[in-house]
């Protein structure tokens, strides 16, 4: 019996589209799930995405309904799975879950990065606009690796790039690259690359 568990494989996962920004963080959650952390990784999903609801106003227009449906419809996801009593169709689920929170995370994104983007314009007009955005997201510390990701770019390239220009050419090049549009500096004592504004 334990000889035909070790020959069964993991269901193969399905391919979705992920905003180029995100595709770091979906590896690392997809990473943290085949190495056992599924219930902390939908726990801190779950908490972020209550975070982000409860942080947007209800008279924001369409967009704010947007949110309030992405977010109903991944309780109902998440509901769903909790039902499931089959062992060998759990991992199946818990991959399928991960990716569609992943999907609902990146619509939630375009739809802030939205509702940013109308605020900004009502404020150039002149018009009211709502205070109750979140402010900037502190953005952590970065590994050579990652950040060569997140930029597009393999680690060596970016080590080679990093050591061949001076650091404020170095941090153009990389708000060059960023999703976000920031500047990197690596921390010569940690070995981490830290974001400058």
């Amino acid at each position: 019996m334990q000889k035909s568990d070790k020959n069964q494989k993991t269901p193969k996962s399905q391919m979705i589209r992920v905003p180029t920004a995100l595709i770091p963080y979906v590896k690392e959650l997809s990473q943290l799930h085949r190495q056992g952390h599924t219930t902390a990784i939908q726990k801190g999903l779950h908490s972020l995405l209550s975070a982000i609801d409860s942080d947007l106003d209800s008279d924001i227009g369409s967009d704010s309904e947007t949110v309030k449906q992405l977010v109903l419809r991944l309780e109902k996801l998440e509901s769903r799975q909790g039902k499931s009593d089959a062992p060998s169709k759990s991992v199946e689920h818990l991959e399928q879950r991960l990716e569609a929170m992943a999907t609902k995370l990146a619509q939630l994104e375009a739809a802030l990065v939205q509702m940013q983007r109308n605020r900004n314009t009502s404020r150039r007009q002149g018009f009211p606009y709502n205070n109750h955005f979140p402010t900037e997201v502190q953005l952590q510390s970065y590994t050579q690796e990652n950040l060569a990701k997140r930029l597009g770019v393999d680690a060596a390239s970016l080590a080679h790039i990093r050591t061949s220009r001076s650091p404020s050419d170095f941090e153009r090049w990389c708000r060059s690259r960023d999703p976000s549009g920031l500047g990197w500096r690596l921390n010569e004592s940690d070995g981490m690359y830290n974001p400058v504004k």
